[in-house]
């Protein structure tokens, strides 16, 4: 009967104890990337979250550069940005579809330690209703546009030296993280993103450069404002679900994700809960973290699948309103 009882105590303390074992050799260290004299990057940085974070990146001790397309918005936001702070940032008008533009900025800005690639445009409408040109502009903009300036800037990320690790933060959004209705084109290029983000991950980790994807919900941004004079009702219905925020708390939030080199970073607990429901086990997940995110996955999958179930409803529902 001993032996039986001892038998049982090794058959359930081995694997314990080897899963001890496996979590102290998997587990990550510790990254933490310094933004302080460092030289920061950031595309769309004329208004918006950009702007946002143009000015937390130069209150933190930063060299910054703000690349957009509009000459006479780079200049207001570097004027916002040296009465708020103090200090001037680096201004670069280049449209980010434009490869040699985007090199040419680059190179004129000198070597990046912190690329944060925060430019994106979005429309909503039907794939069916919406002008093809419109879906290509989107793509081109939001993940061609992202890759030409990563492209443009790795060279000299790689050649940085001994200046500590360096980082690639993609400003994605949670319709990169689930599909929304009538963002068919906009959340095909925010997905795109992960894919990137995921490759580029394991590319650069030897060259100690590392990556975030950054899913912030609606924000209150001139673009924001835009949109939602034309989008569809169903779309404000959708949308009213999660809560907005403001530039500055999306721009705090990722600003930390990229100091502690955190690959997934949500900006909400609505994002937190999609990245958990969309089994969105990312390369930043420590064993601990994921093991309890594979607990929590089934249930609230579960959740999320009701409320995929109820969709059509509401779809069917504002077709007949519409008529």
């Amino acid at each position: 009967m001993a032996s039986l009882f001892l038998l049982f105590l090794l058959l359930l303390l081995l694997p314990c104890a080897l899963l001890i074992l496996l979590y102290f050799f998997v587990r990550p260290r510790p990254i933490k990337i310094p933004i302080k004299d460092r030289h920061v990057f950031i595309t769309g940085g004329s208004s918006g979250i950009g702007l946002a974070l143009a000015r937390q990146a130069t209150l933190d001790g930063a060299r910054v550069s703000i690349l957009a397309r509009n000459p006479n918005k780079l200049e207001d936001a570097r004027a916002s940005i040296r009465q708020s702070t103090g200090a001037d940032v680096a201004v670069f008008s280049a449209d980010v579809r434009d490869a040699d533009a985007v090199r040419h900025a680059i190179e004129k800005a000198g070597p990046v330690d912190v690329l944060i690639c925060n430019h994106g445009v979005f429309a909503a409408q039907k794939l069916e209703s919406q002008d093809l040109e419109a879906a290509k502009f989107m793509i081109d903009v939001n993940l061609t546009g992202t890759i030409n300036l990563i492209k443009a800037a790795l060279p000299g990320m790689k050649n940085r030296g001994d200046r500590g690790p360096a980082s690639i933060a993609m400003i994605s959004s949670q319709a990169g993280q689930v599909g929304v209705y009538g963002y068919a084109a906009y959340s095909a290029s925010k997905f795109g993103l992960r894919g990137l983000g995921e490759s580029l991950q394991q590319e650069l980790i030897g060259d100690n450069i590392h990556v975030s994807l950054i899913f912030p919900p609606e924000t209150d941004t001139p673009g924001q404002s835009q949109d939602l004079k034309t989008r569809p009702e169903l779309c404000n219905i959708i949308v009213a679900s999660s809560s907005p925020m403001k530039p500055d708390e999306v721009a705090a939030v990722t600003l930390n994700g990229i100091k502690s080199g955190t690959f997934s970073v949500a900006c909400n607990f609505d994002g937190v809960m999609l990245s958990v429901a969309t089994a969105e086990l990312l390369k930043d997940g420590t064993y601990k973290k994921n093991r309890n995110r594979c607990r929590a996955v089934i249930c609230l999958q579960i959740i999320w699948a009701k409320t995929i179930g109820e969709a059509p409803k509401d779809v069917k529902y504002c077709v007949r309103q519409s008529k």
